[in-house]
């Protein structure tokens, strides 16, 4: 991960595509999810545990991309993901949760999501 710390509208700029990026965790997680569910039940679908791997495998690059690019990637399920930034002078995380349409949050660096705040509007 670098040390890199965004202003809102560097982060702003990368949204369409960490949407992207995220929409494909999405469908690797559900398919990752649905084969284990199938194989813990004992069933044996098509590619059976070598597909899984290879889901997992899938699942590690696309989370990499978000840590070579700076972005603290909090959670998969939903896809919840911290750019570094400044505001006001201060350090904080810009926030951005699964499904939301733009970057619209903040929090302080020790309060995590329970911290979140919507971004002034400039």
């Amino acid at each position: 991960m670098t040390d890199r710390t965004f202003t809102v509208a560097e982060a702003r700029a990368l949204i369409p595509e960490v949407r992207e990026r995220t929409a494909e965790i999405i469908r690797t997680r559900a398919d990752l999810a649905e084969l284990a569910h199938d194989l813990r039940e004992g069933r044996s679908p098509p590619g059976g545990l070598p597909e899984a791997k290879a889901h997992e495998a899938h699942l590690d690059e696309l989370v990499s991309w978000f840590s070579d690019n700076g972005i603290a990637i909090r959670g998969l399920a939903p896809v919840l993901i911290d750019f570094p930034g400044t505001l006001n002078g201060e350090d904080v995380q810009l926030c951005w949760l699964e499904g939301e349409p733009e970057l619209a949050w903040y929090h302080r660096p020790e309060l995590g999501f329970v911290g979140r705040r919507p971004l002034p509007e400039d």
